[in-house]
């Protein structure tokens, strides 16, 4: 399983990222802005920001480390079920986050090999 200390680190190496809470649970922000929390309604879930078109691909995977709720229909934030996630996914998948919650200024500033990722995903 994925802790959240493992989330954490995760993303320790992107600009301004900040552990705070959200919904009073655990979180992830940039500048305030939250992008990823624990899920406190689905026991080892964590909520990531995402593009719609993104969590239509991730839901339509069949990957079963994915899901939504009623909750987040309609929402661009698909479900996680850390028990289930590849790593390299996860960090992806958060990456893609972070970048949809940074100012655009900050965005730039996101370690090369980050910037090169992104490309790749997109």
């Amino acid at each position: 399983m994925t802790t959240w200390a493992e989330v954490v680190e995760a993303v320790s190496d992107l600009p301004e990222v900040t552990e705070s809470t959200w919904y009073r649970t655990p979180a992830l922000t940039v500048r305030g802005r939250g992008f990823a929390r624990l899920c406190s309604e689905s026991e080892g879930a964590l909520m990531v920001l995402c593009e719609t078109a993104k969590k239509k691909a991730l839901l339509a995977s069949g990957n079963p480390a994915y899901f939504t709720t009623e909750s987040y229909d309609g929402y661009g934030a698909v479900l996680v079920d850390l028990d289930r996630v590849d790593s390299q996914e996860l960090r992806d998948l958060l990456f893609g986050a972070w970048h949809l919650a940074a100012p655009d200024a900050l965005r730039a500033s996101a370690p090369a090999a980050r910037q090169e990722d992104r490309t790749r995903l997109d």
